[in-house]
């Protein structure tokens, strides 16, 4: 299945109109709804203040100012403060319940970006940059937050201020409202055909963010390699590429960003200056009063002002919705690892089966090609063959990090997809060639998976670690539990990570355990010891074991031989070595 995200986003690129990219946005914020329609009530009744006062304005003038009636003016002058007062109170109301709400959905949205991150298997981060992931997750939904928190509720008002000037206008007088209107019409068309140019270069600019992003975590993770070959010139090249790249893209959204506020503007010039003209012509015909104009023109500027302020917030619009379409993008993945019907298969006798497996990562060739073998309980199994002959990809199949392609695998004879992900990870432990652990201590990182002990205390976990005959590999870290643990690598050697994960899983005592390569940092003496612990697991334990050096297969009760999409039993240890020295499988 393709995961890739980047490609993804180039075939579905404005498939979805601004309309329905809102709707699923707002689905994602379904709880605020009784606070959004309490924001709303108030940008309303703002917004219907803010139109009453022009009306109020010209009546003044014509009734009292003109006729010289200073009590009245006094009375509706400090109605309008009233109302001016009334209007920011309203208006500083639903900012503060905006900004809330703001908060809220960006938590709720990075909450569910980052779920749905866990759901997706292993293909998915195989195929996407974390750095890019790390992107959509701060800068796309920063970006989605920023427009609900600051720019919505200004945006509907602005609309709806605009709606209800122009209405004004037309009542007033048909044939001066139609024509100032016409520039606005202009603007709407304009709007409507440009707006997907901006949309695309926001979608571009933020896509070379997340290059951007990617290249810096890229270089930072390697920058030890970095170091030991000094090829910092390498690395220098390509972040320049890239953060040249970024600059163009961010110089062409700008530059799109900021494409329609002066046409608005001109548009709200033009549109003042036919009304003025106009308006002086009426008045001298006698069909127009002094105020009627004045509340005229407040009313263009009620109209024409908020679609200056659409200007940079339809573009803040277009960002947002560039940001949202690159995360309703990943939470529109689904994994490819789906559950199977529960059934069992009378037929099989062993613990685990391979029938006709064949297995091709994404847009790659074929690794395995219908392959077939038993494994039985309690019998430990070597996988031997050259580097990239498959071997890891087997142990990634049987741990269920892949489906293969075609065929079928068998655990305690059930389809290994018919189990729950809990129950499976309980079966089946895996120590990788390069442990994963968390910052924190040797203690946290034993804990992480194993439920069993997670309410134990220091002296408990170190009795449990003692049954299990590990308190000597407990013994080779300083401060023992309490050693620091960091994810950079510092601190602690990669052999005592590796020691880190293998009492983590040997703890979890499951019935089928892989070590693919786990002694490969490990010196000889601290692998005996190691072995010696394996021996201690129940006996019902099957070991799956991948490593090259050949001491630490010689004592399998089975050596299967991997390579040229095959697998095949190699017979004697003397059988597998010949295999690995002439590295071909006779089919």
């Amino acid at each position: 299945m393709n995961y890739n995200l980047n490609k993804a986003s180039d075939k579905t690129e404005q498939k979805v109109s601004n309309l329905a990219s809102l709707r699923k946005l707002i689905k994602i914020i379904g709880e605020e709804r009784r606070n959004l329609t309490i924001a709303f009530g108030a940008i309303f009744l703002n917004a219907g203040l803010s139109l009453l006062g022009p009306y109020m304005v010209g009546y003044t003038i014509d009734t009292y100012i003109q006729a010289k009636q200073y009590h009245g003016l006094l009375v509706f002058s400090g109605i309008l403060l009233a109302l001016y007062i009334t209007a920011f109170l309203v208006n500083y109301v639903q900012m503060r319940m905006m900004g809330g709400i703001g908060q809220r959905m960006l938590f709720s949205l990075r909450n569910a970006v980052f779920n749905k991150l866990q759901e997706l298997p292993v293909d998915f981060f195989n195929q996407n940059k974390a750095g890019d992931l790390i992107s959509r997750i701060n800068n796309d939904t920063d970006k989605v937050n920023q427009f609900f928190s600051q720019s919505l509720m200004q945006f509907i008002g602005s609309i709806f201020t605009m709606t209800g000037a122009g209405i004004i206008l037309l009542i007033i007088d048909l044939p001066l409202g139609l024509a100032a209107l016409v520039p606005a019409l202009i603007v709407l068309i304009f709007t409507k055909f440009v707006s997907p140019w901006v949309k695309r270069r926001n979608a571009d600019n933020m896509k070379s963010t997340g290059s951007l992003s990617a290249e810096i975590q890229e270089s930072l993770a390697n920058f030890k390699v970095v170091i030991a070959f000094n090829r910092r010139d390498y690395f220098r090249k390509r972040f320049e590429e890239a953060n040249q790249h970024n600059y163009t893209k961010s110089v062409q959204a700008g530059i799109a960003n900021n494409v329609f506020t002066p046409v608005y503007t001109l548009a709200a010039n033009i549109g003042q200056l036919i009304v003025l003209a106009l308006g002086i012509y009426l008045i001298q015909q006698g069909h127009f009063s002094i105020g009627l104009l004045i509340s005229f023109l407040a009313y263009i500027s009620n109209f024409y002002n908020p679609l200056r302020q659409l200007a940079a917030l339809w573009a803040n619009f277009q960002v947002a919705m560039a940001g949202w379409d690159r995360i309703s993008q990943l939470l529109s993945l689904e994994p490819n690892l789906k559950m199977e019907e529960d059934h069992k298969c009378e037929s099989v006798s062993s613990f685990l089966h391979f029938e006709n497996v064949s297995f091709r990562y994404p847009n790659g060739k074929e690794v395995l090609h219908k392959v077939n073998f038993d494994l039985e309980r309690g019998k430990t199994y070597a996988f031997v063959g050259p580097t990239g002959g498959g071997k890891t990809t087997t142990a990634s199949l049987i741990a269920r990090l892949y489906d293969p392609s075609r065929g079928s695998i068998l655990l305690d004879g059930k389809d290994i997809r018919s189990y729950k992900p809990e129950e499976r990870t309980r079966k089946i432990g895996f120590i990788l060639q390069e442990p994963f652990l968390f910052s924190g201590s040797v203690r946290d990182n034993i804990l992480y998976g194993n439920p069993e002990y997670k309410n134990f205390s220091k002296v408990q976990l170190a009795e449990a670690l003692s049954e299990a005959g590990l308190e000597s590999l407990l013994e080779r870290f300083d401060q023992g539990l309490d050693t620091k643990v960091q994810t950079t690598g510092d601190g602690i050697s990669l052999g005592q990570k590796q020691l880190i994960a293998f009492m983590r899983a040997v703890l979890r005592k499951p019935e089928l355990l892989i070590l693919d390569e786990a002694t490969a940092n490990i010196d000889t003496v601290t692998e005996q010891l190691l072995d010696s612990i394996l021996k201690k697991l129940p006996e019902s334990t099957t070991r799956v074991i991948i490593a090259h050096r050949l001491n630490t297969i010689e004592n399998a009760d089975e050596i299967f031989f991997v390579n040229t999409g095959q697998i095949i039993l190699a017979g004697s240890f003397k059988d597998a070595i010949n295999l690995l020295l002439h590295g071909k499988v006779e089919s």
